[in-house]
């Protein structure tokens, strides 16, 4: 495959689309998205690339057209079809969103998309419970599963799907997966729950703080001590009857990286760590860099202009988020990880260089550290195996077989 070809840049000279087009792509295997609804969508996108509302007005029109059929299917009766229409709906609004700039419409928006995922994931897999995580001090009144009236703080914990591997039985290894920059955990739980769950390992996809619904729906920014929602992620997860706390690993990708790596640093109870992408040697010197691009041309980043600054909680103030990204740092990091440790990264990384993930490696502490970068003869060469996540996520799900 090449780098340059229509399935990595389906938008040639226009990075912004291609990429979130490419990661949308990526959901195919999944059943998450359709790529004949893909390609229906890009080809009316095609010739508006220069109108600032196409993005969002094409991609909510597949979302709404689908989740009319949704509706439809759930009304007869059809609850298995409905799911199906209900998860790509779901999707799709998730992709219009994208680059919505943050207020009622980017907000309504991303409620239609979570709402719509989980009628079809939970329509669809029933070994998918929808939890709540206690976070900085909530509590749920009803368990982790506590609903949007139960009484308690939500915008202090963090939402999670919890996927059981059917057929495990007594306490099971389970894999916490942090999302990244701009994905979502109804994303994580398939691309990674569904290989996971084959290998006999429960998932615990979560939406941290500047993540997902967390962000979107919770008012909750990223953080670079994300060792505190890693511990909560543990204490979740261990409190379960059916997890082995002693074979707990956490995962992150593109940005999670980062994430993944503080927590298995400064968390000890995780047996492992998984980075997904080596994220981020230096977040403000990176962030930078894309500031300097967006200005000279703003089609040449992966990244809208204010995706950064929102996650941040800064989003009137640029070198207001670039000062807390100098909090993202794992040079003094890396070194206190002393558990089993992998990364994984793209051998053509648009996004971030791999040569992070080569200096990330070596100043990872733990005896037992390893460096997969895939060539483009393997396949999973773009950021965060986004091109062909399923070679990422077997790798994966091997490495950690072998290593807890």
């Amino acid at each position: 495959m090449s780098s340059n070809g229509p399935w990595i840049e389906h938008f040639p000279g226009n990075l912004i689309w291609s990429n979130a087009t490419l990661v949308t792509k990526g959901m195919a295997p999944y059943g998450a998205v359709a790529l004949g609804e893909i390609d229906e969508v890009c080809e009316r996108l095609r010739n508006r690339q220069n109108e600032p509302d196409a993005w969002r007005e094409e991609w909510c029109a597949m979302g709404s057209r689908l989740e009319q059929a949704a509706d439809k299917a759930a009304a007869e009766g059809h609850q298995m079809t409905a799911g199906d229409y209900y998860l790509r709906a779901g999707m799709y609004y998730f992709t219009g969103e994208r680059f919505i700039y943050p207020g009622e419409q980017k907000r309504e928006t991303g409620r239609k998309a979570i709402e719509c995922q989980t009628k079809g994931l939970l329509r669809r897999y029933p070994n998918i419970e929808k939890v709540e995580v206690p976070y900085e001090g909530s509590a749920p009144e009803r368990g982790a599963g506590a609903p949007e009236s139960g009484g308690w703080d939500r915008k202090g914990a963090l939402s999670a799907l919890f996927m059981k591997a059917p057929g495990a039985s007594g306490r099971a290894p389970t894999v916490v997966v942090f999302d990244g920059m701009d994905n979502c955990k109804e994303m994580s739980v398939l691309f990674a729950g569904l290989e996971f769950a084959a290998r006999g390992f429960h998932t615990l996809a979560i939406d941290g703080p500047g993540q997902g619904e967390s962000l979107r729906l919770r008012g909750l920014y990223a953080r670079h001590d994300y060792e505190v929602p890693g511990a909560a992620a543990y204490d979740y997860v261990a409190a379960r009857p059916d997890v082995d706390p002693k074979k707990v690993v956490v995962m992150g990708y593109s940005f999670g990286g980062y994430y993944a790596s503080r927590i298995a640093a400064f968390e000890k109870r995780y047996a492992a760590g998984v980075a997904m992408s080596a994220l981020h040697w230096d977040l403000a010197g990176w962030q930078r860099e894309i500031k300097r691009r967006q200005e000279a041309d703003p089609k040449a980043t992966p990244q809208s202009a204010f995706h950064f600054r929102w996650i941040m909680g800064c989003l009137d103030d640029g070198d207001a988020a670039i000062r807390k990204a100098e909090r993202f740092s794992l040079v003094d990091v890396a070194p206190r990880i002393a558990c089993p440790f992998l990364i994984v990264h793209a051998g053509e990384d648009r996004v971030v260089p791999v040569a992070s993930a080569r200096k990330l490696h070596e100043a990872v502490g733990s005896k037992r550290k390893h460096l997969k970068i895939f060539s483009a003869a393997e396949g999973g060469f773009y950021h965060a195996q986004a091109d062909n996540r399923q070679v990422g996520i077997d790798y994966i799900a091997d490495w950690i077989s072998e290593n807890i």
